[in-house]
This record gives structure tokens, C-alpha cells and sequence, in this order.
């Protein structure tokens, strides 16, 4: 269901916003977002400075804000209104003053941005609010009419913790920007790891979370991990060390084990780095380093993500406080999968707070539940990826199960094929199926010679895939060519290496792959095998899912590379870069990196380019550049599809900004062209490769192996897509009346039917100011047009259910 954004009410409502607890990349996003969507609301929007203790202090702590005032914002780290703990807010005497001076500022609602302590403190607020006024009046602070105005008190949540330890969440506003610093330091390591044949242990934070901790594990491939919430017995060092010899005797130069500063074992001993490096040493005389990443975790420019989800959590915040009632729920602000929600921030904190009892009580199973709906899950494919079959053979399926699975690139490089590969090939191991690699795609399988010593289908072991976990591109080898290009050959080689189901991983071509090869079931017997994509491409342009690998990593490119034009702009004053993004006839990426860097204008192939929207763009830029006056550092970028008109190209449209600015600013194209595939695969595409490409392999395993001809004829779902579609990751069929192919493609325009992310696009103008089409002015300074926002699951108002993790 899609909601609207409301229109300004005649009566002006002023929205406090904070920051509160430990810092984290996204906040400053978070106060931009809600700034400046409070003032399109027709709100006056207030900071208060320093957290709770501003709001304690009173005075100049709490601050009137404009629009302008939260101009680049969203490129830095930490928090610019500052936190700070504060003794006084805890007491009752605090609280009173900290109500005494919103009132005297008028602000009837706020938004707190912190972790579950911040929060919590939030609600109490609000709940003991009527009593708080009352005792105003009494003891002559307030007159009972500076109070009538106020009796309620509607506050919102959003969760910002590096440690993503609030249940109820898939992540906090800069859980992901520090696991990058980490991956980004772990990443540096394994060349002097791999060159002397070291170890290094890495110690992250999370003293009671340990996501850091594990998804670090996941996205390096770290050999071990130590986490809170599943200590290891007392004989860890022996099963750590026994892992590590395994690893090291097929082949691999380096040992990396994650441990959380939090570690413990099962009897709540706490477990240091320094005792991991003493066990490696002595037991398995390896050299072996420590490296204590510490703060660094929490500094430098937020990631694509953390400022897409302090954006859109932002703008919802405002939403949930302007259509609060005194009988509605503190909501908190949530995101599962792809999907921006509100939740009850009481039973959220409740449950938070129940994980930490939960480890405190020894009991390992609730701990693990409470953590994350997938946290578990996750664990267990880490613990099962990181062991071959001969360690563990009560893993293996029996024998009579065992499938050949063939795995193949196609499409366009995208980071994550890699990681996704080794994914799938580790726990075909584990589980005793084998995996065959197609080297250099269709082309390479269709070029087979019946005489040739190593063709281009080969089994893959573990030591061949294991340093995947961090490289982009494709190793495998990939390209745009379809097996419609020799179709008869393509089923000879089916045949000929008995393949018992086909991993597609890759975009558009992939699908189109799929679809081809389930279209000629009938004339090649040997097509009749389980067809499984796992998409992976930048554009996003895959039918049945909201994210495709690489997508993350192209974005981060690119907001890093708009981050470093944009320094060049503002240099200069008075500049305009227009950015061309690639995405074929899909605009997601231009709109997503709109949403990131703070765009003034998005351009798109679904909307087009014409003449009166470029001279209306202009004339805006030409008004905000005179009213600027060159005091704030403003500089412009505009974002183009690479595809969104034939006529108005890059260049063509920074062309025209010049003349029409007649000197009094200028403009420059700029192509990061294939620049923007990025290099490294970003932390979210490791992870999400990892978890999308595991459940692929369990998919087929649960749904084809060992079964016969006609089972798997008769499944729906023996061709099939994995995607995540809303909040959760879903397998859709191709095929059928209903099948993804009929239903949901866009052949001629090769992209989705629906495109979830096009409302997004509304964010953008409001949150830039942008006039739109009915005349909406800039800044708010007027009432805009009701937008649509973003798509939701829920109905606006409501208060998503959590789901059933216990």
C-alpha cells in the first residue's frame, strides 16, 4: 500500500530533534531529513543541542533551524547538534526542567535519535509528561494557560547504534558504515597476513551484541568468530585451533579470527584477543598479531545505506509525530529487509533488553532469537560454511541426495557473483553435493571440444573460492550472450556433464537465460532440471526482487564520487555538476544516489527530459544561487540515467545551464561510466550474497534433491527467482499464467513492471526544495503539493506487528 505525505496545517507545530548516546555515521541525515520535511509539513523545526542535556540546559541549547541550516549534512560523520550524557535527565527534577523549556520554546513533539537507553528515557518522558505539567503549575513554574497547549507529548524513536543491537530491527542507522571501517581494515590485512602465512586476530566492538562481530566474520570469511550471544565451550582453543589446521592443510596462507569485545565462554568468562593470540601461538606455533580496531568503528562518511535509512526513517519520523494521537503507541521507527516501518518502541526495548538478561541467564537459544529474526540463521550457515564435510560428516546428506550443481555468471560484472559462488560452494561441500563451475558463460559452455583436457565446466573446491569472499568482478568469467545462441549445444553439455540444477547469478540476461532455457523444456529433455537466478546486477532492473547484488557496492561508488564533485562545487561557490549514472532504461540508480548525496534533480528514463522541466530547474538553481549569495558552500548536482533521453544528453544539459546562467554560475558534466561497478564488494552485498546464495542452495536441496522427473516437472517453482520483496526474500516463479515472466517483466524496456523505488523520487524534490509540476514553492516557504513518498506494507498510521522471533 502507498501513503501520502500530508499538506501544511494551518497552525504551526514546532518538532524538536536529537541525537542522544554513543555517535553513529547517518545521524546528521537523520536531522537534515527531519528538518527539512518539517518545514514542508508547514512545522517549525528545532535542535536540541547535545542531547538530553540541551534539553535539560534550556536556552541557546535549543536551537531554531532552517532549511539551509542542514546543507551537507548528509556527507558526515558523527553527530553535528552533539550528545552527551546527562545525570540530570535520569532524575525527576531534570525531566521537569527539560519539559519547562520545551514548553517555553513551544515544541509538542520530538524525535530522538539514540540507542535503546535514549529511547527508553524518551517514553518515560512522554508518559510521566501530564504529571510534569501539572507540577509546573503548581509550583508556579508555568501558568496554566503557557500549558494548555501542550497537555500531550508525541515522541518518536529512530535507533542509532553502530552495534545494531535493538531487536525488532534489521539495522540501526550506522551498523553498516562501521562494519565497512571494519571490513576495510580486515581487507588490508590479508595481504601481509597471506605473504608471511600469519594470523591476525581482529577485536571489534559490541561489549553485548556481537552483529558486528559475525557479520564481520561473514563478510571477510574470517575462519573463526566470538560472539556473545554463542560462546563456545572451555574447549574452544581446541576446536578453533582444529578449524584453523583444517584450513591451513588445504591450501589457505592466512588465519583471521573476529572476537568481540564482549567474548565470553559458556560459563561467562570473558575471552580476550590476547588469549586467542596465545592459544594460535603456542598451540599451532603460527605467528599471529593482534589488531584492536577500537573507535575507528564510528568515524568517517556514512555509507549509501546508513544516509538512504536516515533519509527515509527521517521523513517517516515527521509523518508518525504529526499523525500521533495521545492515545497512540511511542512508535520507534524499524526497517526489515527493504521495507521502512513503525514499531512499538516499549515492546522493542523490551525485547532488547531481554536478549541481554537472556545471555545473562546462560540461555544461548532465546539470546540468538532475540538478536534478529535471521541472526540464528546466520550463525549457523557461518559455522557450517566454515567447515568442509570431512570435518563435519553428520552434516552430508546421504548419498542418494547429492546433486551436481552447475553455477554460472551472466550479464555484466557486479559485485557479490563472487562472494555468492564461494557461498554456494562452501555448503555444497558441507552437504556433500557437488559444484561445477561454467567458465566465461554460455559462450564458454556452447565452445565445449569433446577432446579438450579441462573444459570450461569444472568442479570447484574449497581453497578455489575461498578468497572470492572480498573480490569483485567475476572470476568464473561473464557476459551478455544467451544459450539461444546454440541452443542444441547448450543442451549437449547439460547432458553431457549431468547436471542436476543450474545456478544462474547475474541480471536481466540471467533471467532472460532462465526463461529461454525453460521455453525449450520440451525440445531438450536435458533443459528439465531445477533453473535457479540469484540476480546481481548494478541497475536493479530484475523482475521479482527490490535489490540486486552490486547494486550496494555501484552505489557507494557513486556517492563517493558525487561526494568529491561536490567538494569541487562548493569550492567554487557557484557550480553545478550533472552526474551520469549508468542502469540501462532502469533509473534506480540515478534515484537512489539522488536520495544519498542530496540532489537537487533526478532524471530518469521512466520520467523523461523535456524542455520546460530543464528551464524550471534552472530557474530554481538561478533563484537559490542568488539567495545564497556564495555564503554556503552550494554546490549543485544533478542526476542523469544514462538512458533517461536521447536528446538531452549530459552534456548537452550542462550546456544549457550555462548559457541560461549567463555568468553567474556555470556548470560541468561529469561520466563515472564503468567506474561506478566499484571494486571490493561493500559489506551489505558480501553478507547479502552470502545469506541469498545459502538459502539457494537449501532450496533446491529441500525442494529437488532426490526427486524424481516428474516431481520436479510438477513443482511450479522449478524455475524459479530469489528475491526480497518488501520484508522479506522470497522464491517466485518464472513460469505460468502467473509466473514472473507473464506478470511482472518489461521485455522491450528490459526492468520490472512495478519499480517499488519510483515514489522515492518525491523524497528527493521535498527534501531539495525542488518546485514540482502543481507549482510547489521551494524550502517550504509555502505549502507543497500532497507526494507520494514511499511504498509501504502497513498503512501509515499503523504500528507494524513485530515478527514472531521468539
Amino acid at each position: 500500500m502507498e501513503f501520502s505525505v500530508g499538506t501544511a496545517s494551518s497552525s504551526t507545530r514546532r518538532i524538536g530533534v536529537m541525537t542522544s548516546g554513543g555517535d553513529s555515521q547517518g545521524m546528521n541525515g537523520v536531522v537534515r531529513a527531519v528538518v527539512r520535511m518539517s518545514i514542508h509539513m508547514g512545522c517549525e523545526a528545532y535542535a536540541i543541542l547535545e542531547g538530553y542535556d540541551g534539553l535539560v540546559r534550556g536556552g541557546d541549547a535549543i536551537k531554531r533551524m532552517y532549511w539551509d541550516d542542514v546543507r551537507g549534512y548528509l556527507s558526515l560523520g558523527g553527530t553535528l547538534i552533539g550528545t552527551k550524557r546527562c545525570r540530570e535527565f535520569f532524575e525527576r527534577a531534570g525531566r521537569l526542567r527539560a519539559a519547562r523549556n520545551m514548553i517555553l520554546k513551544g515544541i509538542s513533539g520530538l524525535i530522538v535519535c539514540g540507542g535503546d537507553g535514549s529511547l527508553t528515557g524518551a517514553d518515560r518522558f512522554r508518559a510521566e509528561w501530564p504529571s510534569l505539567l501539572d507540577e509546573l503549575v503548581q509550583t508556579q513554574q508555568l501558568a496554566p494557560d503557557q500549558i494548555t497547549p501542550y497537555r500531550h507529548l508525541n515522541i518518536c524513536g529512530l535507533v542509532g547504534s553502530i552495534d545494531n543491537d535493538f531487536s525488532g530491527t534489521d539495522a540501526t542507522i550506522g551498523c553498516y558504515s562501521s562494519l565497512e571501517r571494519i571490513c576495510e581494515m580486515v581487507d588490508a590485512v590479508f595481504d601481509t597476513a597471506a605473504s608471511h602465512m600469519r594470523g591476525f586476530v581482529i577485536e571489534v566492538m559490541g561489549r553485548h551484541c556481537g552483529w558486528l562481530a559475525l557479520m564481520a566474520a561473514i563478510a571477510t570469511g574470517a575462519d573463526y568468530v566470538f560472539i556473545p550471544e554463542k560462546p563456545p565451550g572451555s574447549d574452544w582453543e581446541e576446536e578453533m585451533c582444529e578449524i584453523v589446521t583444517s584450513h591451513r592443510g588445504r591450501g589457505k596462507r592466512r588465519t583471521i579470527v573476529i572476537i568481540s569485545e564482549g567474548a565470553q565462554d559458556v560459563e561467562l568468562n570473558r575471552i580476550t584477543a590476547d588469549q586467542v593470540v596465545q592459544a594460535l601461538t603456542e598451540k599451532l606455533d603460527l605467528d599471529t598479531r593482534k589488531t584492536v580496531l577500537g573507535h575507528i568503528q564510528r568515524g568517517g562518511m556514512p555509507s549509501y545505506y546508513d544516509r538512504w535509512l536516515a533519509t527515509l526513517q527521517g521523513v517517516e519520523a515527521v509523518k508518525a509525530l504529526l499523525e500521533a494521537t495521545p492515545d497512540t503507541p511511542s512508535p520507534v521507527v524499524t526497517v526489515r529487509e527493504n521495507k521502512i516501518l513503525r514499531s512499538d518502541l516499549q515492546e522493542c526495548v523490551r525485547l532488547t533488553k531481554s536478549a541481554g538478561a537472556a545471555v545473562q541467564d546462560k540461555d544461548w537459544t532465546k539470546a540468538m532469537k532475540l538478536r534478529d529474526v535471521e541472526f540464528k540463521d546466520y550463525f549457523d550457515s557461518y559455522k557450517l560454511t566454515t567447515s568442509t564435510s570431512e570435518e563435519r560428516p553428520r552434516l552430508r546428506l546421504p548419498p542418494e541426495k547429492h546433486m551436481r550443481i552447475a553455477i554460472i555468471h551472466i550479464g555484466a560484472p557486479a559485485a557479490g557473483m563472487n562472494p555468492a559462488t564461494r557461498a554456494a560452494v562452501a555448503y555444497c561441500l558441507s552437504r556433500g553435493h557437488t559444484p561445477l563451475a561454467i567458465y566465461n558463460g554460455f559462450p564458454g559452455l556452447q565452445r565445449h571440444h569433446d577432446d579438450e583436457p579441462v573444459g570450461s565446466v569444472r568442479e570447484l573446491k574449497w581453497i578455489d573460492v575461498d578468497g572470492w569472499v572480498n573480490q569483485g568482478g567475476s572470476e568464473l568469467g561473464t557476459n551478455r550472450s544467451l544459450p539461444s545462441e546454440d541452443l542444441a549445444k547448450t543442451a549437449y553439455c547439460f547432458d553431457l556433464y549431468k547436471f542436476d540444477a543450474l545456478f544462474l547469478i547475474g541480471g536481466f540476461e540471467a533471467f532472460t537465460s532462465a526463461s529461454q532455457i525453460r521455453n525449450n523444456r520440451d525440445k531438450y529433455p536435458s533443459f528439465r532440471i531445477p533453473l535457479l537466478v540469484l540476480p546481481a546486477t548494478i541497475s536493479n532492473n530484475v523482475p521479482g526482487t527490490e535489490y540486486s547484488l552490486g547494486s550496494d557496492t555501484c552505489l557507494n561508488t557513486l556517492v563517493g564520487f558525487c561526494d568529491v564533485i561536490r567538494q569541487s562545487a562548493s569550492a567554487s561557490r557557484r557550480r553545478v555538476f550533472v552526474v551520469e549514472t549508468q542502469g540501462g532504461k532502469s533509473g534506480y540508480l540515478a534515484t537512489m544516489t539522488g536520495l544519498a548525496v542530496g540532489a537537487l534533480a533526478v532524471y530518469t528514463p521512466e520520467d523523461g527530459i523535456n524542455m520546460r522541466m530543464l528551464l524550471r530547474d534552472i530557474d530554481f538553481i538561478r533563484e537559490d544561487f542568488q539567495d545564497d549569495k556564495g555564503a554556503s558552500r552550494a554546490g549543485k548536482i544533478i542526476l542523469r540515467n544514462e538512458r533517461a533521453s536521447q536528446t538531452y544528453t549530459t552534456q548537452m544539459i550542462a550546456d544549457v545551464i550555462n548559457v541560461e546562467a549567463q555568468g553567474r554560475f556555470d556548470a560541468r558534466a561529469a561520466v563515472p561510466a564503468h567506474y561506478q561497478q566499484g571494486m571490493k564488494p561493500s559489506p551489505i552485498d558480501r553478507i547479502r550474497s552470502f545469506k541469498l546464495a545459502i538459502k539457494c542452495m537449501q532450496f533446491l536441496e529441500d525442494n529437488f534433491a532426490g526427486k524424481s522427473q516428474d516431481e520436479i516437472n510438477a513443482n511450479p517453482l522449478n524455475a524459479a527467482i530469489i528475491g526480497i520483496q518488501g520484508s522479506e526474500a522470497v522464491f517466485s516463479p518464472m513460469g505460468s499464467d502467473y509466473g514472473l515472466e507473464a506478470t511482472e517483466t518489461d521485455w522491450a524496456l528490459r526492468r520490472q513492471i512495478n519499480e517499488y523505488w519510483r515514489p522515492i523520487k518525491d523524497v528527493i524534490d521535498i527534501l531539495s526544495g525542488r518546485p514540482n509540476d502543481t507549482g510547489g514553492n521551494p524550502y517550504g516557504k509555502l505549502p507543497g503539493s500532497p507526494a507520494e513518498v514511499f511504498r509501504s506494507v502497513a498503512p501509515s498510521r499503523a504500528i507494524s506487528p513485530l515478527p514472531q522471533i521468539l
